[in-house]
């Protein structure tokens, strides 16, 4: 159906969010054994730069793994089924942002039209949508494919209303590329 079209033409309209920093500012906390000389003075800044509010819900980036991937891609179908804008652009940023820059509108635009064609039964399946891993593809151990048919939910989906995703590890998280 027309759902899998917008859903991939949706999933191309937004760029993963770079703020994402905690591998860099981790570095910086000072250490354990020097709290006692200046805690005052020189950690009051370090924990602003290590704790991002723009951070999405705390969620710690996924393992560089099948199952990480998995769990990502969940993370999705749970935000699809939830109409979870924020976190569906984000985990869908790269192929997002390939839509974009061919003239499709942004994410949150795209996908808002994408949550309309979805119908109240599949967004309810989705919200607790799980992955088989048996038919999960793994290409190269940072490229992973999730077929429609990996997809297993009280709905059933197809090519046409869901379609397959490809997911890359890309700055220490899985996101939907193709």
């Amino acid at each position: 159906m027309a759902v899998s079209a917008c859903v991939a033409l949706g999933a191309c309209a937004c760029g993963p969010e770079s703020s994402k920093e905690d591998p860099a500012a981790k570095p910086s906390r000072p250490s354990a054994s020097t709290p006692a000389k200046a805690p005052s003075v020189t950690s009051s800044a370090p924990p602003r730069t290590e704790k991002p509010s723009a951070t999405p819900t705390g969620d710690q980036p996924a393992p560089r793994t099948k199952a990480g991937a998995i769990q990502r891609y969940e993370q999705y179908l749970h935000a699809l089924g939830r109409e979870d804008i924020d976190t569906v652009c984000e985990v869908a940023g790269p192929a997002a942002k390939k839509a974009e820059d061919q003239g499709l509108g942004p994410c949150t635009s795209t996908y808002a039209t994408v949550f309309q064609m979805i119908s109240p039964a599949q967004k309810k399946a989705l919200q607790t949508a799980t992955v088989d891993p048996q038919r999960v593809a793994v290409r190269t151990p940072v490229k992973i494919e999730m077929p429609v048919e990996s997809v297993k939910s009280s709905a059933t989906f197809s090519e046409s209303d869901l379609g397959s995703y490809t997911l890359e590890y890309l700055e220490n998280n899985w996101y939907i590329t193709d």
